[in-house]
Formats: C-alpha cells, structure tokens, sequence
C-alpha cells in the first residue's frame, strides 16, 4: 500500500557521526497510478483497476468478502448516481479506505478522493484523470479507461523525521507508524501498522541505502534511497519484485 511504501523508501544511514538522512522531510509531489484506470459497472458486477488496487466484487451496497490483502478483507461498493460511485474497503470490520469516485458533467474527467483511516488522523489522497476510451453505450459514465494526470495528498500523510545510527536506523510519521532496524539482515516490524511489514536494511554508502520489505514472508518491495550531495534532498527508487516495476519520486528537507 502506498502509505507504507512512503515509510519504507525515506531512511537512511552512516558508518559514524551524524548521517545525511537525519531530520524532518516532507515527500515532494504524489506518485501517480502505474499505467490506465480501467472501469467495468453492470448490476452484476463491479471491475476496476482503482487507486486503492484492483477490484472485482457486486455493487449492492453489501460487505463482500475479497482475497485478503494486507489492509482489507472486505469491499463494499455502492453506485451513488449516474456519476459517482463509493467504495469501502474494511479489515476485521474497521473501515480502512473509503474512495469516491466522481465523474464530470460532461464525462471527460474522474476524480478519486481516498481517506485512508487506518491511522490516527485521516489521510486524504486526491487523484484526477482524463478518459482514454470510453465504456459501453448506455452503461455508468464511470466505465471505460483513464489515465490520471494529477494527484496530490494531504500534508499529514508526507511528512517523516528518521535518525540514523552506525549499526541501524529509525523512523517516525506523525501518524505513529515507527521501526527500528539494525543493519544486520534481519527483518524488523513497523509498529502500529496493520499490514504488518517487516523491514530489512543494509548500508551501501553513507548516502545510500536499500531497503527490502516484506508481509507474510513474501517480499513485496526492494528500494533504493539516496540523498543528494548538497542534503536537501532524497531521491527515491522503488521496485515491485514480482511485477518488476520502478517507480521514483523525491523528497525535500523540511526548513
């Protein structure tokens, strides 16, 4: 999930003294979606590749239970009008995203607004799109294919401070989500976090570091960190192992 994937990619460390990575920063900008968004609505059956990840359950406003994935277990979606439809997706029974999906009076721009409550505070992520194709005659004006073109998410979900060691490091959002990893190989958890990652770090340089992470023993992200000669920045690559994927995006230290 994206939340964890920005605590995992922005720590770093050094052999001694005081590391480049220490201090407070603040992620520059939101990772767009991988590819087009493509939609699917019929009274029997709802397909999308959302931004909260694929899906595929009934649009009758019921609970549904999903493959579990490592922050929810059902998916609840609930076509509003002929414009807008809302998804739920809750583990255990708690509401861990909620996503709306709006279209525009004319049918050319979708906006996703997801509030990610799995922490203390909501986190707002706002993306918008353009349509590629469109879906079927006379089916929901949601259907067909996307590609987004801006996103952009609420401060309190872009914000990290991190303290490095000479033998590990550790990380704190204001959220509460926090490890500490010793860089021995060993994986180590991500507190108050319910996907339950663990993470694993070793020091290539003293301005760059990889990081591997995993849940339920299967590796699920391997990234690379480094900060810029002149500090004030981080640059940040992120590879989906399974899929063979990149993806990069910075992050500013906060003045």
């Amino acid at each position: 999930m994206l939340r964890v994937l920005f605590v995992l990619v922005i720590l770093g460390g050094v052999s001694g003294g005081q590391s480049p990575f220490d201090g407070s920063w603040v992620k520059v900008g939101e990772r767009l979606p991988d590819g087009p968004l493509s939609y699917s609505l019929s009274d029997e059956m709802f397909r999308c590749s959302c931004a909260i990840g694929g899906i595929e359950t009934k649009p009758d406003g019921y609970d549904h239970q999903t493959p579990e994935k490592a922050y929810w277990d059902t998916l609840n979606v609930q076509p509003v009008d002929t414009h807008t439809v809302v998804l739920i997706a809750k583990k255990l029974g708690r509401t861990m995203f909620t996503e709306i999906d709006s279209v525009s009076a004319d049918g050319n721009t979708l906006t996703q607004m997801v509030k990610d409550t799995t922490e203390a505070e909501t986190v707002t992520i706002e993306t918008r799109s353009r349509r590629v194709e469109p879906g079927p005659a006379g089916s929901h004006t949601i259907a067909g294919t996307w590609k987004a073109f801006k996103a952009s998410r609420s401060l309190n979900g872009s914000l990290i401070k991190y303290t490095c060691k000479k033998d590990s490091f550790s990380a704190e959002t204001p959220l509460g989500e926090r490890y500490t990893a010793r860089f021995d190989g060993n994986f180590y958890p991500v507190e108050d976090d319910p996907g339950h990652t663990m993470v694993s770090a070793k020091l290539l340089d003293a301005r760059t570091v990889e990081l591997t992470s995993k849940r339920n023993g299967k590796i699920v992200s391997i990234s690379r960190l480094s900060v810029a000669p002149d500090g004030k920045s981080i640059h940040a690559v992120f590879k989906n192992p399974e899929s063979g994927d990149k993806t990069a995006f910075d992050f500013e230290k906060e003045k």
